[in-house]
């Protein structure tokens, strides 16, 4: 990980997000780490435990590139991706001596209510930066009216916030750009999506990318610069990571 940010970070100045939800099995000291390590100004934080499972694509796929992908697939069907209460206290903790903002992964309605208890308790500051996920099974499925729900739910619970959206599979464009249509933001990647559009494969992340910023530009609007997502996220800076 040290080489990858270190290396984007020697050709841009882009916000880097570091993930802490780690790899399958992983325990919550080795998913947390890289924000002691690398001080990040920015960084994942789950908002609950689920059933995460992606055993379904062996019903689509029967060839595959690597012998461990079908056992990987395969194993989730009996997996809980853990983030209890206690694991979450101690992230943000750790999140707010490296002076990184938490991006709160909010997967079901249910993690809407645990943010806002934690907060209610004093181990989360406001303004806070949800990114609501859509589409993985074991949480919220993707629609209009899911997205409606979740952040009206949000605002009861928990007043103002920037807010994010991301969606696995096929309704990844469309949820994407409801979301900024209301007044959020977007993420768009390989890992929630391998198309481009129907039946063509997206060849790069940053072809993805490039669609999604001609769709904020055909409604009007203009994709943030780096420096603006600081301002608008309230991030720390670039100069004060540690890679």
């Amino acid at each position: 990980m040290r080489e990858i940010v270190r290396r984007i970070k020697a050709r841009c100045s882009a916000v880097i997000c570091i993930t802490t939800g780690g790899g399958l099995g992983m325990t919550v000291e080795q998913r947390v780490a890289p924000i002691t390590l690398y001080r990040p100004e920015m960084a994942s934080l789950n908002g609950g435990s689920m059933n995460f499972a992606l055993f379904q694509a062996l019903d689509k796929f029967k060839e595959f590139k690597h012998d461990w992908e079908p056992q990987y697939l395969a194993m989730t069907e009996d997996l809980i991706f853990p983030n209890t209460f206690k694991s979450m206290r101690e992230f943000s903790r750790i999140f707010t001596l490296n002076e990184t903002k938490p991006e709160f992964e909010i997967y079901d309605a249910g993690m809407v209510n645990n943010l806002a208890v934690l907060i209610g308790r004093g181990h989360i500051k406001r303004p806070v930066y949800l990114q609501f996920v859509m589409g993985v099974l074991g949480g919220i499925t993707p629609s209009s009216e899911n997205l409606m729900f979740l952040l009206d739910y949000a605002k009861k619970l928990i007043g103002e916030f920037e807010f994010s959206v991301c969606v696995a599979g096929r309704a990844q464009f469309p949820i994407c750009t409801q979301s900024v249509l209301l007044g959020g933001h977007c993420r768009v990647g390989l890992e929630d999506n391998l198309y481009l559009e129907k039946g063509q494969l997206a060849k790069s992340n940053a072809e993805q990318v490039a669609k999604m910023v001609r769709i904020i530009r055909e409604l009007g609007s203009e994709p943030a610069t780096p420096d603006e997502a600081r301002q608008i996220l309230g991030l720390k800076g670039l100069n004060r990571v540690n890679f």
